[in-house]
């Protein structure tokens, strides 16, 4: 679709973007301190109930992620989304993220892939892709 063509209904103001990526996960507390410390996000909202929390970028740069408590583990087959994680410093933050708590899944990756497949501790997949050199 041609940038130069204003879609009906659309404004620069209300464009949707992405506010939240939402997890629901059996192992919550481990879920929480997982990707609080592998973001380094902070807690911006937490359910007076428990039931959830929402996570933020501190510089306001980034997709809150969501994490909802569900009352028993996941069953059937792996969820369709997942996140992929963008670094410079691949090696390093694989070993950082297995380090908290990630295991390295047993993916069988095509020649000059450029990610790593990791498992959270609630066993979600999602990938930690390189963007260029390491340092």
């Amino acid at each position: 679709m041609s940038g130069s063509k204003k879609l009906p209904g659309s404004a620069k103001n209300d464009q949707v973007r992405i506010g939240s990526i939402v997890i629901r996960c059996y192992e919550y507390d481990r879920m929480v301190t997982f990707w609080q410390a592998a973001l380094q996000y902070e807690v911006k909202h937490a359910d007076p109930a428990g039931g959830f929390v929402i996570l933020a970028d501190p510089t306001g740069g980034g997709s809150n992620v969501s994490l909802d408590k569900s009352p028993e583990p996941r069953t059937g087959r792996r969820s369709w989304v997942h996140l992929d994680l963008y670094t410079k410093r691949q090696s390093q933050e694989v070993a950082r993220l297995v380090n908290l708590g990630a295991r390295r899944y047993p993916w069988k990756y095509n020649a000059g892939a450029d990610y790593v497949v990791l498992e959270d501790p609630d066993g979600n997949l999602f990938c930690v892709v390189e963007q260029g050199t390491e340092d």
